[in-house]
Order: structure tokens, then sequence, then C-alpha cells
């Protein structure tokens, strides 16, 4: 039965017909290609490769068994891990394409290359040619005229091609020296150093050098056009004269009448309102026309792909219509274009042709490969030694711009498909320019394995406080009666500290409709970080002045012994506080933020359901904070006595079991045990290690990695070490006792011991732990999980009316730079 009729160009008709085994590969061809290619990018995204990678690595290795058949299996092995062959190689796909839909799918991707290149040059900025040269671009013109001159000292040795073979070899030695930008800055970027100053100079080195490259290429195709050379020199002389007055005709075209049209545009579609359909037909149209006028009259044979690329370049890429049309173009092309384009590709390259016996193929492979790495590495290493940077980081640098981007694939394929290259020789190229952004992850991650070792990091931590320089805490208050519990937390935080503490007691008041009603801009400096907006609602400004004057009340009453207190805002939806409250955090650089449980204590002493607005924020902050972390379950300490009056007595444990979590909060019961009026008492839990359960403990490691749990057991001894040597065997105020438990039950048991006997109860949240044996199934019957297994049990109901909790969360670090900040300097 036939599904699809349609005609193509040539006025044949064929049909698609699915119950044809032929028609149907058409269909699960394409299938294939989006879904390997998703599930592979996922797959290699811990590597950092980019979807060019993927999209070449997406041809399976399975082909090999239908094309290779002269070949030994053990052979192809050896093969398959570095060459990740082509979908467009099997067989029955390349009889399925042939025909009609060949020159269906060439055309495919030269409108897809006129998006690619039109959207690439829309993204650079050419004024930047115009400017005095900065230090990226000195990097990028080093970093090409070294490639260059090596490439074309080289390649015509090597007979890359027999026709026209030094126009062959200006263009190959420019696609060496040259430098994929789009592929080169996403990389960069998702390895999160686009921020550091070797990332951004790479990035504005790798924009500059590939718009330079490309610019050559259009002025170079103006005078060697590719096709359909002219047999005399005056015709040629003209058709090239013809070329370069539309060339210059397009840049002023666009250079002056773009910025008006398009800021018109901008105007009457302002940002909140939906495009207008007409001036979004008027737009689309007017980038057609700008693209394609150059290509109009037959005689000049100009390429629209490089003209593309000029109208982009000289487009101005501010403003709104701007930005969508990259947008939709660049989802366009990820989604959609770069699969069929690696296919096309791997249609391109007939592997059955494939000598892999060439020798002088392997020499042209090896010797385009060595002159792109070392061009680019002689010329960013002599540039940086000039700039005064470090030989081994401008090494890398270099290493990075040597990265390639689909234009040099492209080209590359279209010198297999016009005969100018063997298809051997092509395919090397080809290879050459994706191992080029194989390796650039692994280089970005030297970096950042480098910088790590070499750049000064602030871990916002108590345990790696340093001594000599003031504490610093950000103290969360939901409301008035927040205030004891504050005001006594920031007394026995501060124990006398020499060099100073400073407190911010800030206020987390949900931003409503009607809070956002009463704001006023007044452009004075305020106490949070929108410092040109008063807050002038009734309740809101009544519950700041209470607090305010207890807390300073408390701060002048302290001021001679180094306490510092100021005063801070955080008006925010529930959804973007721990967003807010995280960059403050930041900003002022805080050891340590506390916050308010998010339940409150009922007049019988139980805890009440909660506000689920502010559990939302504190789960947000313990999941994204750039410090450590304590939640407060306050069920007395803001009742009892005040820790800075004379005689005042507060019994405090600290329970230890063990993690980064437990270190932080031995860090903390360091600051308390200073305080005169604290009474601390460690009680650490130890694992039985009895033979009864050593098969137990065993199964419990197996689960996870031996050598981390015993490195987190070994940082554990050393940190108790130093607390013991220091506060507790000399002879201090500070008490210890030791719990050896063989289970949770047992630790359950242990807790329950302790009921009532303490005002304060300082526990970890439980991250890191490695004797996680004694905490096993406690997390079987959490309500809060945040406060982690101790501390959900330590606030459950049947505990301790009188008894509150404080659980503590060293900081996190994430992603890719696992202890240094994106901004980091190397250079």
């Amino acid at each position: 039965m036939n599904t699809t009729t349609t005609k193509n160009v040539c006025g044949d008709k064929w049909y698609l017909n699915l119950d044809k085994p032929e028609e149907a590969l058409k269909v699960l061809g394409f299938i294939a290609i989006f879904v390997i290619r998703t599930l592979l990018h996922h797959a290699m995204k811990p590597l950092g490769q980019p979807y060019l990678t993927t999209d070449f690595a997406v041809r399976l290795n399975l082909f090999l068994f239908f094309t290779f058949d002269n070949i030994p299996k053990p052979m192809l092995t050896c093969y398959v891990p570095q060459i990740g062959l082509i979908l467009g190689n099997l067989p029955k796909f390349r009889e399925a394409f042939s025909g009609p839909y060949s020159t269906t799918l060439n055309n495919i991707i030269e409108f897809g290359m006129i998006c690619h290149m039109f959207v690439m040059g829309l993204e650079m900025n050419p004024s930047v040619l115009l400017r005095p040269p900065t230090k990226d671009a000195f990097m990028a013109y080093t970093s090409m005229l070294a490639t260059f001159a090596i490439a074309f000292a080289t390649t015509p040795f090597l007979h890359y091609t027999k026709t026209a073979p030094l126009v062959f070899s200006l263009a190959l030695s420019l696609m060496a020296s040259s430098t994929g930008s789009p592929i080169l800055t996403r990389v960069i970027s998702n390895l999160k150093i686009r921020k550091s100053d070797l990332g951004k100079l790479a990035s504005a080195a790798g924009v500059h050098t590939d718009m330079i490259s490309t610019l050559f290429y259009c002025f170079g195709f103006i005078f060697f056009p590719t096709e359909r050379p002219l047999p005399r020199p005056l015709h040629r002389f003209f058709r090239a004269l013809l070329m370069f007055c539309l060339f210059l005709a397009q840049v002023t075209f666009t250079s002056i009448v773009s910025p008006i049209f398009l800021n018109w545009v901008n105007n009457e579609n302002p940002e909140g309102k939906p495009l207008k359909g007409s001036h979004l037909v008027m737009s689309l149209a007017f980038v057609v026309l700008i693209c394609s006028f150059p290509t109009w009259p037959p005689e000049s044979m100009y390429n629209p792909i490089l003209s593309a690329f000029t109208a982009g370049l000289f487009l101005p890429n501010q403003g709104r219509m701007s930005k969508w049309i990259i947008n939709k173009i660049n989802y366009l092309l990820s989604t959609v274009f770069y699969p069929i384009f690696f296919f096309w590709v791997g249609f391109i390259i007939h592997m059955r042709n494939f000598d892999i016996g060439d020798k002088m193929a392997w020499a042209r492979f090896f010797s385009l490969l060595g002159t792109v790495i070392a061009g680019k590495v002689v010329g960013t290493v002599l540039c940086g030694v000039l700039l005064g940077y470090h030989v081994r980081e401008t090494a890398s640098l270099g290493l990075l711009l040597t990265t390639k981007g689909h234009f040099h694939v492209y080209l590359a394929a279209l010198a297999i498909r016009t005969n100018r290259v063997k298809n051997t020789t092509g395919a090397m190229m080809i290879f050459v320019i994706v191992l080029t952004v194989v390796y650039s992850p692994f280089v970005v991650m030297d970096i950042i394995k480098r910088a790590r070792k070499r750049v000064p990091v602030h871990i916002m931590a108590l345990q790696w406080l340093d001594p000599t320089t003031e504490l610093r805490v950000l103290m969360g208050l939901h409301g008035p009666h927040n205030i004891g519990s504050t005001l006594n937390l920031m007394e026995i935080c501060h124990g006398g500290r020499e060099p100073g503490s400073i407190f911010y007691a800030t206020d987390m008041v949900e931003l409503t409709d009607e809070i956002a009603a009463t704001l006023k801009k007044d452009g004075r400096s305020g106490q949070n970080n929108d410092d040109s907006v008063t807050v002038t609602d009734r309740t809101v400004t009544e519950m700041r002045e209470s607090i305010t004057a207890a807390v300073n009340g408390y701060g002048e009453l302290r001021s001679g012994q180094g306490v510092t207190v100021r005063r801070m805002l955080a008006l925010s939806t529930f959804m973007t506080m721990a967003h807010d409250i995280c960059g403050l955090a930041d900003e002022l650089m805080v050891s340590i933020i506390i916050l308010p449980f998010h339940k409150r204590r009922s007049p019988d002493g139980t805890l009440d359901t909660g506000h689920a607005g502010f559990r939302h924020v504190n789960r947000k902050i313990l999941k994204n904070a750039p410090c450590s972390i304590g939640i407060l379950v306050d069920r007395s300490f803001g009742q009892t006595e005040e820790a800075w009056r004379p005689g005042a007595s507060m019994d405090i444990a600290i329970i230890f079991i063990g993690g980064r979590d437990d270190r932080e909060a031995l860090a903390f019961a360091a600051q308390v045990a200073r305080h005169p009026a604290v009474k601390l008492s460690v009680i650490r839990f130890l694992e039985d290690k009895s033979s009864q359960n050593a098969q137990k403990r065993s199964s419990i490691l197996n689960r996870a990695s031996v050598v981390e749990q015993e490195e987190e057991m070994k940082l554990d001894d050393e940190c108790f070490a130093e607390f013991y040597e220091r506060y507790i065997a000399g002879g201090g105020r500070v008490s210890y006792m030791e719990k050896h438990l063989t289970n949770s039950s047992e630790t359950f048991t242990a807790l329950k011991s302790l009921d009532g006997e303490y005002g304060l109860v300082i526990v970890g949240r439980g991250g890191g732990r490695a004797s996680s044996g004694l905490t096993t199934g406690l997390n079987d019957w959490q309500q809060c999980p945040e406060l982690g297994p101790i501390g959900d049990v330590l606030s459950g109901s049947d505990f301790s009316h009188n008894t509150s909790m404080l659980i503590i969360q060293q900081q996190r670090t994430r992603g890719q730079l696992e202890g240094l900040h994106d901004d980091f300097t190397i250079l």
C-alpha cells in the first residue's frame, strides 16, 4: 500500500512504500540517527564531549561487519574505538538513499550549512577588527600564522591533490590554522571554565581566529572559485571583479540598512509582548534578501554558504529579533541538521573504497595532525612568553585552539565529493578534525586539575576557618519568635573569639502581592541586595523594628568584646529566597548559615505542622549553599536564660559518629566550648568491632568504595584526635564519653537515654559518614530528611520537649570544578 506519493525536482515520480524494505530503511535510518545520538551523548557527557563527537561516534561499529568483509575481525577491533565509523556506510542504507534521495540530501546539507554559517557570523562582532589588537587577538594571529606557515611548507610535498595543488595547499593550510569557535565555546562552557582567565582568552581567541579564517575563505573563493573554471584569464578577472563588487555591496548594505530596519522591528516588539507576525515575516524576508542577493547573477557563482556568513557577520547581533533568530536556528541545527549532516558525511566517505594499507594516507594523516598541534602550540607559547604567561598554560591554550567544527568537516567532505582528494585521504582529514574535538575536553580537565593545585581557594566552612580571621555567620530569622534563640547562638558562637565575629541577622520575609504593592523606590542604600526599595508594609516594618531593637541592643552590649551585628533583609518569594540567601552568603563570605526549622514550638511543647514555604527554602539552601549550613530546631533554647548574663549556664552536647558533616559539627562545638557559660559534653558513637558484626560491616563497605570509606574514617580520627587533645585532655570544662554500638536499634536507644539531659544537642546531618551501620534503618522512619537520621530522631514527638537541636551540614563542593571557583586565574 502506497502511504505517500511525492515528486522529485527532475520530474520523475517515486513512491515511499513502507511495505518495501528499502523504503522502510529510510525511515528507520533517520530514527536510528536521532535515538542513538541522544543516548550516546548522555553516555559521553561525563567526558565533556560535545555533540560533534557524539554525531561522529554514533555511526555504529556493527556496520564494520557489513562493510569490511575482507579485513580480519581482530584488526577491526583495533580501529573501532579510534574512528567510530559511520552509519551512512551500511550497504542497505547506501542503496536506499541513492538516486533522487542523494540530490535531496545534498540540498538539505547545503541549506543547513547556510543556516549554520549565518548564525556563526551573527554571533561574532566584526568591530574588533577595527580596534587596537588585544591579547586574545595577538594569540589568534600568532597561532594562525605559525600553523599556516608550517602547513603551507609541508603539504605540497605530501601530494594531497593533483588538481590545482597550490590553491588546495592554501585552502588546507587555512583550514589547519582556523578554529571551530562554536565547538570550543561549548566545550569550555560545559566544563565550567568560561569565567576563568584562560577560558575567556581561549573563547575570545577562538572566535577571532574563526572570524579571520572564514573571511579569508570568502576572499579566497572570489579569486579562486572551485567550480566552472573559465578558460580565459580576462573572463576570470571579470568574474572575480563581479563577485568582489557583490561582496562589497552586501557588506555595505547590511552594515547601513540592517541596523535601521532591525531597530525599528525591535522598538515595535518590546520584551514581554508577542512578536507581531507581519514583522517576523518581514525580518525573515530581509535576512533571506541580504544572504542571497550576491548569488543572483548567474555569472557570479558566489558561494551561498559564505554569503550567509558575511550577511550574519555584519548584521547587528543585539536586540530581540536577532536573539530570536539565533535561538530558533540553533535549536533547528542541533536537533535536526547535525545528525543528518554526519549521515551525509558517511554517505560521502564510501568506506568500501577506504584503503587502510595506504601508507601515504597515514603519512598525510599524522602530518596534518602534527602540523595543526605544533603550529598552534608554538604560536601561542611564543606569544604567551612575550605577554608573561606560563608556558604550560599557553601550550594548553594552543591545544584548545586546534579544535575544529562542522564547517571544516563540510570542507573536507566537499573535497571528496568534488574529487579534489582521494576517498582515503579525505577520510583521514575528517578523522583529524574530529580528533581535535575529542581531546579538547581532556585538555580542559588537565587545566582544572593544575588550577586546583595552584589557585588559593576560600573554602567557606568552620573546619577550615583561619584562626586569625574573624568569624562570619549569617543568621536567618522568620519573626520575633526567633530572637531569643538567635541571640543565644550569637553569644555562644562568638565564645570570646579574639579576631572577633560578625553576625548578619537576616529577616526572611515572603514577598506577597500585598507587600509588593507597598514597596517604594528611594535610591538609598538599604539592608539587602535590592538597595533601591523600601518596605512600607506595616506588619513587616513592625516585625523588623522589634527584631532590630533586640539585635542592635545585644550588638551594643557586646561590641567591646569583638561582636559586630549587622541587619539584612531577604525579601523574596519562596521560589527565589534560597537563591538570594545563597548569593548573599557568597558575597559576604560567611562560614556558616544558621536557619530556623520550619516547625515552631507549640504551647504544649510539641512542634506544629510547620510552614511549607520555609521548608522549601531550607531544602534548597542545603542543596545549593556556598558554605556550611545549620538548621536550628528550637524547643526551649530561645526561652532559656541569656548566655551573656553573669552566672548563666548551658548544658550542650555534641554527638559525633563520623563523616564530613560531623567533623563540621565538631568544629562548631570547638567555637562553643570556649564560652564560659557553656558546659559541653562530647559523645562519640563507635561501631562495635566484635566478630559477630564483622560480616555485616563488610557488606556495608562493599556497597561503596572501600578506599573512600577508609579515607573518611582516617579523617574522622585525625579531626577528633586534634579536638580531644585541645579541649578534653587539657582538663577543661569539656566532658567526654564513648558509646559502643552495633546497629541502628542501639543507636536509637542511646539517643533516647540522652532525653532531657541537655538544652542543645549539636549533630551532623550525616554526609560522608563511614560508620553507616549505626544509622542504617533510621532513614526508613524519617519525617524530615533535611535533618538527617540523627536529627530527625531527636526532633521527634517522643523526644524531650525541652531539648533543642542544631543540625549542621558542611559545604558541598559541586560540579566539574570541585574545590575551585569557576572564575579562577591560572595564566
